[in-house]
């Protein structure tokens, strides 16, 4: 089990999927957050759901409510309210969306960071994942600063600290459920990983 506290971003708006993705029913559970949730509690000592609401959801969890503010649905603000809430160096961050990212991702990320690097992301030849990594405190001001001049780039924000992209080949692991097709192709390999 690992030490280091795993936030699920689970506070995103959903647009391309046309519903709350966080809600949907997924691999046996009513939502894809309980899911998500049952997964990682595995592999983690302690497991935080950062959400705009936590009333959204019926089970019991340890809830992150983001900070309010006038801004948008970006992350941004989700990682400001953690760094308030927990007290800790650097956590694991990964999106609701992201059911495939297993103990084999994880492991390498966690091994490939280190106390030098303001964040540990992944990345696969489709790009860099930034809701999939370890997250420094040293980060804190740069995301205040974001919020406060209204820019949510998450790449950008990795592109210019010192952050380690840790390659990854299994494209199947990043598969993200933004829209409805995603998602049903997320279905059917879940089924497949279960069956």
């Amino acid at each position: 089990m690992y030490n280091i506290p795993c936030v699920i971003f689970a506070g995103g708006k959903s647009s391309r999927m046309g519903e709350d993705k966080s809600l949907l029913p997924f691999g046996g559970f009513n939502t894809l957050t309980h899911y998500q949730l049952s997964q990682l509690s595995k592999l983690f000592k302690t497991v935080y759901i950062s959400s705009k609401d936590k009333n959204k959801f019926d089970f019991e969890a340890n809830y992150i409510e983001d900070i309010k503010t006038d801004s948008t649905y970006a992350p941004t603000v989700g990682f400001i309210s953690i760094f308030q809430e927990l007290k800790c160096d650097r956590f694991f961050a990964i999106s609701v969306d992201s059911p495939f990212v297993g103990e084999d991702e994880i492991k390498k990320l966690l091994q490939n960071d280190s106390k030098d690097s303001d964040a540990t992301i992944a990345k696969t030849k489709f790009g860099i994942q930034p809701m999939c990594g370890i997250y420094h405190r040293s980060l804190e001001p740069k995301f205040l600063e974001m919020l406060k001049s209204n820019n949510h780039k998450l790449g950008y924000l990795l592109k210019s600290s010192k952050t380690t992209f840790v390659k990854f080949e299994n494209e199947v692991a990043f598969l993200n459920l933004n829209n409805p097709s995603e998602y049903e192709e997320a279905l059917k390999l879940v089924n497949q990983v279960r069956g």
